[in-house]
């Protein structure tokens, strides 16, 4: 994958709770809005391979649709059962009122 900035949105128009899809290389990527900071995680559940975004947002964690297991938002770490494989996440960062992420470390 690139590691070159992708432009996401608006920062303003993710709010809190909230994501938006970009798909870098093949990869689908999920940027969520924590409290006004922005996380990027691989959009697949390590348990079966279902999308994660619009699933719940819980504080900085991430609820499959399917199966409900948990994954935080900030370390991609898989928080629950039947998850056990973290997911990845990407680098992100707010420029010129915009967030932006990257399709690779």
């Amino acid at each position: 994958m690139s590691a070159e900035w992708l432009d996401v949105a608006a920062a303003d128009d993710v709010p809190p709770g909230g994501f938006e899809i970009l798909e870098p290389d093949d990869v689908v990527v999920a940027v969520f809005n924590v409290d006004g900071e922005f996380y990027a995680i691989e959009d697949v559940c390590t348990h079966d391979g279902a999308e994660l975004a619009g699933g719940p947002v819980d504080g900085d964690q991430v609820i499959c649709p399917r199966h409900g297991a948990r994954f935080c938002l900030r370390t991609g770490k898989a928080l629950t059962a039947p998850a056990y494989e973290d997911v990845a996440t990407f680098p992100t960062r707010v420029a010129d009122g915009r967030a932006v992420g990257t399709g690779g470390p």
